[in-house]
């Protein structure tokens, strides 16, 4: 699911000076337009300057300094401080994420109807951008990254998707021991607190509060039934023992609010006095003593700094981040760095590589009767959207809208479903930066398991410049025929009996697609990314040559250094990634503090009747 492509509250359209590509700044309760002051200039623009005159200044040494305040990072914080013998820094290149405290302030964060917001602003995105992508018109492809409090858990839609069993089964025959399903569902548990309350999936007291939808709205209640008539079935909680199926999806919203792990994680626990955090800080450098991590550099208004770790440094900077720090620390692709003049320090080729994402695309119809959110976007609805949710933190401003999809498999002989629906009540258009155009609903469809892989690699030896991103989408044959089935099943859900009242004419892919030809060639030219890079500092065997990190997650060869985030996962999850980047520092947590591994044996998992048929 994009993470930033939902309900868009219509706007100024503006230009990012340096990319040439359109954003939206949206305006909702103040009435008042937004300008492309340098306020909102783009990241480039706004790095942070290293003087080479500025002396690198020695700071004090902590127990542990962890890289990235996001999703992981977060996380490992708030665990690893519970030890009031430990102290941890936290380092995070972008701002906090309130303004002078205030929730109210901070509304493009924190309202979860406003994500698009912050879709080009340089105080919370690192706007990356891939290679033109040669088997999709050499479209150059968008990449939002937080860089805030929370990381993307600042940006995203605020899906709460686990993936499924099979995918940690899986992980442990990719060499990721101890990460098989039974030991990770007790660290999903123990993260969560789910509004429904706790059973032998869900956790109940764990400070990630999650939710469900409350607008009970006719279009979602349409789009799960349709399903049933497709000969789905539904499904009571997709991240519990039957993923497979459509129904209600689980969203990280407390309260009406977004809950980042920022709010779960990070800002619960700033009284600690064994925690400090720094935030507009730039980690430029890990330090070594030998093979042994003893620091980091990071640029501070534009000072060099060093500070000293007495026990781990921990990289939590996610999927481009973490591994752009260790290549420029000198760990990676030996024949890479030596190109760019880097000094060698651990040779390890899977660094960067393995780069998987996931891809989606809209299928839209146009409905017949005014009950979408296109009403919504219009100003007056607007300010009155924005005041309630500033006043009551409730109604249209109190969802992020994207409160059905569901889970199938593609075709026979799939074990597990290998297709993700997100359904909307509205038309997104450009991720969101361009206004919807007529009353219309979508279906967020792609598959979860493809198999073109890429990579990324160092654009230069200076920190602030973007890494090269390598995707390689759609380039691979399978890859090609199960988006189009993605198109196929989703107009069948579509054209069922429970959408009747609400069908008009198709808006994309249109009437006049219908060729396989030509649903390539839609796919080819509208799939975009569902903003999940992952995998690029595998986890794995020591004799896996494109591992990165051990079980434990320590880097290979190299001591008192690990990666915690997304990128160690060793192949995608079927499903978002926030939850599942938020259980693996859980985990991990328990690893450094030296505690038993949590595990649950025997849990059931929904298998299908038969797997000769597609449904």
């Amino acid at each position: 699911m994009s993470s930033l492509a939902m309900l868009g509250l219509t706007g100024t359209r503006q230009f990012c000076r340096t990319t040439r590509l359109p954003y939206r700044l949206f305006v909702l309760s103040t009435g008042v337009p937004a300008s492309a002051s340098n306020h909102h200039r783009c990241l480039s623009t706004a790095a942070p300057r290293q003087s080479p005159a500025s002396p690198a200044t020695q700071h004090k040494s902590y127990s542990y300094i962890i890289v990235g305040a996001g999703s992981a990072g977060c996380v490992l914080a708030n665990r690893l401080t519970e030890d009031a013998d430990e102290s941890v820094l936290l380092l995070e290149a972008g701002p906090k994420d309130m303004l002078l405290g205030s929730v109210r302030l901070s509304w493009k964060i924190h309202m979860p109807a406003a994500l698009t917001y912050n879709l080009c602003h340089d105080r919370y995105n690192w706007y990356y951008h891939t290679l033109p992508q040669a088997h999709m018109g050499n479209r150059v492809m968008y990449w939002p990254r937080g860089r805030v409090w929370g990381g993307s858990s600042s940006l995203n839609a605020m899906v709460y998707i686990r993936g499924h069993a099979e995918d940690y089964n899986r992980w442990q025959r990719e060499g990721a021991q101890g990460w098989d399903y039974d030991h990770c569902l007790p660290y999903f548990r123990k993260a969560q607190c789910h509004e429904m309350g706790e059973d032998r999936y869900r956790g109940g007291s764990g400070p990630l509060h999650v939710s469900r939808g409350k607008t009970n709205h006719p279009l979602h209640k349409a789009f799960i039934e349709a399903g049933q008539q497709a000969g789905y079935p539904f499904t009571e909680d997709m991240n519990g023992y039957q993923q497979e199926g459509l129904g209600w999806m689980d969203m990280t919203i407390f309260k009406g609010k977004r809950w980042s792990t920022a709010s779960a994680y990070l800002r619960p626990v700033l009284g600690r006095a064994n925690l400090k955090t720094e935030v507009r800080c730039l980690t430029t450098k890990i330090l070594f003593d030998g093979r042994r991590a003893v620091g980091v550099e990071y640029i501070q208004k534009g000072e060099l700094k060093r500070v000293f770790a007495d026990k781990e440094v921990i990289l939590s900077g996610g999927a481009i981040n973490s591994p752009q720090l260790l290549m420029l620390s000198g760990v990676g692709n030996a024949d890479d760095l030596k190109q760019h003049g880097i000094p060698v320090v651990q040779h390890l080729p899977g660094v960067g590589s393995n780069l998987q994402d996931h891809l989606e695309l809209y299928v839209q119809q146009q409905c017949t009767q005014p009950i979408t959110l296109y009403k919504a976007q219009k100003p007056f609805h607007m300010v009155k959207i924005g005041l309630e949710w500033l006043s009551l933190f409730t109604g249209y401003g109190a969802t992020a809208h994207l409160e059905s999809g569901g889970f199938i498999r593609s075709r026979p002989g799939v074990a597990h479903p290998d297709i993700q629906f997100h359904f909307l009540p509205s038309q997104v258009i450009d991720h969101g930066r361009v206004a919807s155009k007529i009353e219309a609903y979508q279906v967020h469809v792609g598959p979860m398991r493809s198999t073109s892989i890429g990579w990324m690699k160092l654009r230069s030896t200076n920190p602030t410049d973007h890494p090269i991103l390598q995707p390689n989408y759609l380039s691979t044959d399978i890859d090609v025929w199960e988006f189009r089935q993605c198109v196929k099943l989703s107009r069948e859900i579509f054209a069922q009996k429970a959408f009747d009242s609400f069908r008009g004419t198709e808006v994309q892919p249109g009437s006049g697609v219908q060729s396989d030809a030509d649903i390539d060639s839609f796919v080819r030219s509208k799939a975009d990314s569902a903003y999940h890079p992952s995998c690029t500092c595998k986890m794995g065997a020591p004799s896996d040559p494109m591992a990165v990190v051990d079980s434990d997650t320590r880097v290979l060869g190299l001591e008192r250094l690990r990666v915690v985030d997304a990128s160690i996962m060793p192949s995608i999850v079927s499903g978002n990634l926030n939850a599942p980047t938020i259980m693996i520092a859980e985990k991990v947590a328990d690893v450094i503090r030296g505690r038993p591994p949590l595990v649950d044996t025997q849990v059931p998992v929904y298998q299908p009747p038969t797997l000769n048929t597609q449904r």
